[in-house]
């Protein structure tokens, strides 16, 4: 073999060997492309919500926004029809109407001779991005509204409501997610270093909240919740209610891992360095176990959406004005969605797809912070 192709190969060996955890958990992901796929997926959906304010046309929460286009189908945008070409992208004006035709019933008329040009980067309603105050949107149209996911029953811009669900979901899964890892960190520390007797009473806690049924619980909280609560409270108050019911799991794992580390000769001389309990856990014992917690968070992420998505749809989480993936699915319970409004399903494929992503970057993960995947057949 010549020197040109052993040098290569040596350096790639060497690198392997001094690679970081990080670094090789990074290698092997990358390797996985289903993992991969989703991450890309899970990027983007995570920056349009973040962005939805700037992406989206309108704001969300106003109802009636276009009490000409009630129910509306979406709105595709076209360069071409039977009236010839245009350079600009254009959609068709719409009026509502009754007639003779229809029982005098409200009909929504398209007039293809009257064409709505797209406009990009107009300025619209106001909204707030990062502390800044902006009137900017990413696309509007010259004259009337455009809506590409059409509209519900009140008017409301679906595209508009769908980015910033995604948004909103994701944002008490945050915070639901968070929450239960301080207290699973906490708990599962405490527990698993000191064994004994606080491990006995903190594993009777821990089982305990594992035994409270979500739902039943919810049903509760929700006939004591104040009907005068701003969207904002309850909001916060969700969130609180998933982390505290989310954090058992964690927290038994952290445990399980602490009591097979902290009679290693490391932790041993930490405390004849005169270490505290808390450091020792917190510098010596945890950053050991990072791969594995950082792998149950990811996975986390998509229950605590599931579970908001659970309760709103179910009537006991969040409610209008806010725009929840939960909250739009109680759309698509009526009979006559099924059969006349199906786009009202839009905003149900963005939550399949997100929930999607979020198991398959977990699932990545977990192979990846896994020693032995690569020596698995």
């Amino acid at each position: 073999m010549s020197k040109t192709s052993a040098a290569p190969d040596h350096k790639s060996k060497e690198a392997y060997f001094t690679a970081t955890q990080g670094q090789l958990i990074w290698a092997r992901f990358k390797r996985n492309k289903s993992a991969m796929a989703g991450l890309v997926v899970l990027a983007t959906l995570i920056l349009s919500g973040l962005f939805a304010p700037f992406l989206t046309p309108y704001d969300p929460t106003v109802a009636g926004r276009d009490m000409s286009y009630l129910n509306g189908a979406p709105q595709i945008p076209r360069m071409w029809d039977e009236n010839g070409f245009s350079w600009r992208p254009f959609v068709y004006t719409t009026k509502r109407t009754r007639s003779i035709k229809t029982n005098f019933r409200w009909v929504t008329v398209v007039d293809k001779k009257a064409r709505r040009y797209l406009t990009f980067l107009p300025k619209g309603d106001p909204y707030k991005l990062f502390g800044m105050h902006l009137r900017t949107h990413l696309f509007g149209v010259d004259k009337g509204k455009i809506h590409l996911f059409g509209t519900d029953a009140a008017g409301k811009d679906i595209f508009s409501r769908t980015f910033h669900a995604i948004n909103t979901s994701l944002a008490v899964g945050t915070i639901g997610v968070f929450l239960a890892f301080v207290l699973a960190l906490i708990i599962g520390g405490i527990s698993g270093f000191y064994g004994g007797i606080t491990d006995s009473v903190l594993q009777m806690l821990t089982d305990s909240i594992r035994t409270v049924p979500a739902i039943p619980l919810f049903m509760a909280l929700a006939a004591f919740v104040p009907p005068e609560w701003s969207a904002e409270a309850r909001f916060f108050f969700i969130s609180t209610i998933l982390g505290l019911i989310g954090w058992p799991t964690l927290a038994r794992r952290v445990r399980t891992h602490l009591l097979t580390e902290r009679n290693q000769d490391y932790v041993l001389a930490a405390r004849l360095s005169g270490a505290s309990a808390a450091h020792i856990i917190r510098r010596h014992l945890l950053p050991s176990f990072t791969s594995y917690i950082i792998v149950d968070l990811v996975i986390s992420f998509p229950y605590m959406v599931l579970s908001e998505t659970a309760l709103s749809f179910i009537g006991l989480g969040l409610k209008d004005p806010v725009n929840s993936l939960g909250v739009m699915l109680q759309n698509v319970t009526k009979a006559d969605v099924l059969l006349n409004y199906q786009w009202y399903f839009i905003p149900v494929i963005f939550f399949i797809v997100l929930v999607l992503a979020f198991v398959f970057v977990g699932d990545g993960l977990r192979d990846a912070a896994d020693p032995y995947s690569d020596n698995k057949s």
